[in-house]
C-alpha cells in the first residue's frame, strides 16, 4: 500500500508539473505574440532581401520580442498574484480554478526573476553586439564571424562586470565572507548583481513617477476645455464674443476636433480620476510611512504572510484588491511616460515605422529594467501587503530600514509637490465648471459680477 501511495503522489506531481509548465508556456505565448506585434509596428521596415543583415536583424527582432514579453509579465505578475489570491480566497473548493495555486504564483515569479536575469545579462547584450559587429580583421566575413566577435565582447563585459561588483563589495562591506561568495556565480554573484539594477530601477521608478503624472496633468490641463452645456447662454455668448480672438490663438489642434462630448465629460472625468489615484497613493505611502516606524514588519522584507489563498491582503477585500491593481498599473503608466518624458531618454521615444533595432533594443531594456522594480516598488511603498515571492524578496536593500523610509518619504514629498503644482487654480476652475460646482460659489456674487462687467460695446453690461 505504502508503494502504491508513493506511485500515486509521484504522478499527481508529475501532472501538476505538467500543467503548471503548459500553463506558464500559454501565458508567455500570448505575451511574446502580442510583443511582436508591438515591435513590428514601430520597427523600420527594410528591404526583405536574406542577406546576412536580414538574418542578424530578425535574430535581434525575436531577443527583443522575448524580452518586452517578460517585461509585460514582470509587470503584470503582481496584479495576476493578488487577483489570484483573492479568487482562490473566495472559492477554495471550486473544480474549475484547482490549476491556479501557490505552486504555480510561485512558479511564476520564479520564471520572471529567471527571465530577467536572463534578459538584461544575456539575451540583450547579444543583441546590441551582434547587431553591431562585423566580424575581426582577418577572419572571413559572415555570420559566424560576427557570433564569434560577439561572444568575445560579452565575455569581456562580463569580466568588467565582474570586476565593478568586486569593487563595490569591498569598498561596501570589506569582508572576507563577503568576498569569498563572490566566487559563488549562481547562488550569489547573478542574485547581488540583480540587486543592484533593481536598486537602480526603483530609483529610476522613483524618478519617472513624479515627471509622469506631472506630464500627464499638464496634458488633461491642456486639453480640459471650458464645457458648455452646464452654463448661462447669456454669460457664455458675452465670453465667446469677448474673448474669441484670445481663443484661437490658444486652442492647439486637438481641441479644436475635441466634440462636446469630450470636453463636457471625458476630460473631466480623466482629471477626476488622476487626482483620485494620485491621492490615494500619497494617502497609501504615508500610512506606509507610519507603519515603517511603528511595526518592523511592514518592511519589505519584513516576515512572511499567511499563504496564497489563505487571508484576503487588504482590510477591503476584492475591492481593496482591485484598488491595488489599478493603481499598479497607474505607477506604471506614469514611469513610462515620465520616462520618455525624461530629456535625456527623449531620443529613445519609438517612431511608427521608423525605428531602428538599436532603439529597440534600448526601449526593451529600458522596460525590463522599470517593469522588475515595480513589483519591488509597489511593495516598498506599501500599495500592496503582497509578500514578495522568489528573488525578488532575497534583495539585501529591502531590509534597510532607511533606505526604505527614505524611498516612501522622498515619493510622498515629490509626488505632493507635483500634485500641488499641476492642479493649478485655473484647472481647478475649469474643472469646476465642468461639474457644474461654479454655480455655488457664485450665485451670491453674480449680480456684483454682472454689474462689473463691461459690455461688447465698451459700456457695462446691463441687467
Amino acid at each position: 500500500m505504502e508503494g502504491q501511495d508513493e506511485v500515486s503522489a509521484r504522478e499527481q506531481h508529475f501532472h501538476s508539473q505538467v500543467r503548471e509548465s503548459t500553463i506558464c508556456f500559454l501565458l508567455f505565448a500570448i505575451l511574446y505574440v502580442v510583443s511582436y506585434f508591438i515591435i513590428t509596428r514601430y520597427k523600420r521596415k527594410s528591404d526583405e532581401q536574406e542577406d546576412e543583415d536580414a538574418i542578424v536583424n530578425r535574430i535581434s527582432l525575436f531577443l527583443s520580442t522575448f524580452t518586452l514579453a517578460v517585461s509585460a509579465g514582470a509587470v503584470l505578475l503582481l496584479p495576476f498574484s493578488i487577483i489570484s489570491n483573492e479568487i482562490l480566497l473566495s472559492f477554495p473548493q471550486s473544480y474549475y480554478i484547482q490549476w491556479l495555486n501557490g505552486s504555480l504564483i510561485h512558479g511564476l515569479w520564479n520564471l520572471a526573476s529567471l527571465f530577467s536575469n536572463l534578459c538584461l545579462f544575456v539575451l540583450m547584450p547579444f543583441a546590441f553586439f551582434f547587431l553591431e559587429s562585423e566580424g575581426f580583421a582577418g577572419l572571413k566575413k559572415g555570420i559566424r564571424a560576427r557570433i564569434l566577435e560577439t561572444l568575445v565582447m560579452l565575455l569581456l563585459l562580463a569580466l568588467l562586470i565582474l570586476g565593478i561588483v568586486w569593487v563595490a563589495s569591498a569598498l561596501i562591506d570589506n569582508d572576507a565572507a563577503s568576498m569569498e561568495s563572490l566566487y559563488d556565480l549562481w547562488e550569489f554573484y547573478l542574485p547581488y548583481l540583480y540587486s543592484c539594477i533593481s536598486l537602480m530601477g526603483c530609483l529610476l521608478l522613483l524618478l519617472c513617477t513624479p515627471v509622469g503624472l506631472s506630464r500627464m496633468f499638464t496634458v488633461m490641463g491642456q486639453l480640459l476645455v471650458k464645457p458648455t452645456i452646464l452654463e448661462d447662454l447669456d454669460e457664455q455668448i458675452y465670453i465667446i464674443t469677448l474673448e474669441e480672438e484670445a481663443l484661437q490663438r490658444r486652442l492647439n489642434e486637438r481641441r479644436k476636433k475635441a466634440s462636446a462630448w469630450e470636453r463636457n465629460l471625458v476630460y473631466p472625468a480623466v482629471m477626476i480620476l488622476l487626482l483620485i489615484q494620485t491621492s490615494i497613493s500619497v494617502l497609501l505611502v504615508a500610512c506606509n510611512i507610519l507603519c515603517l516606524l511603528v511595526d518592523e514588519t511592514a518592511m519589505p522584507k519584513g516576515t512572511r504572510g499567511p499563504g496564497i489563498g489563505n487571508a484576503s491582503l487588504s482590510t477591503f477585500g476584492f475591492v481593496g484588491a482591485a484598488l491595488e491593481i489599478i493603481l499598479i498599473f497607474y505607477l506604471m503608466v506614469s514611469s513610462v511616460v515620465g520616462f520618455y518624458s525624461l530629456r535625456f531618454f527623449g531620443n529613445f521615444t519609438p517612431k511608427k515605422d521608423d525605428t531602428t533595432m538599436t532603439k529597440i533594443i534600448g526601449n526593451c531594456v529600458s522596460l525590463l529594467v522599470l517593469s522588475s522594480a515595480l513589483p519591488v516598488m509597489s511593495r516598498t511603498l506599501g500599495i500592496t501587503r503582497f509578500d514578495l515571492l522568489g528573488d525578488f524578496g532575497r534583495f539585501n536593500w529591502l531590509g534597510n530600514f532607511y533606505i526604505v523610509l527614505s524611498y516612501n518619504l522622498l515619493f510622498a514629498i515629490v509626488t505632493t509637490l507635483c500634485l500641488v503644482r499641476k492642479f493649478t487654480s485655473a484647472v481647478r476652475e475649469e474643472l469646476f465648471k465642468a461639474l457644474g460646482l461654479h454655480k455655488l460659489h457664485l450665485s451670491n456674487t453674480s449680480r456684483d459680477s454682472e454689474t462689473a462687467k463691461p459690455s461688447v460695446n465698451g459700456h457695462q453690461k446691463a441687467l
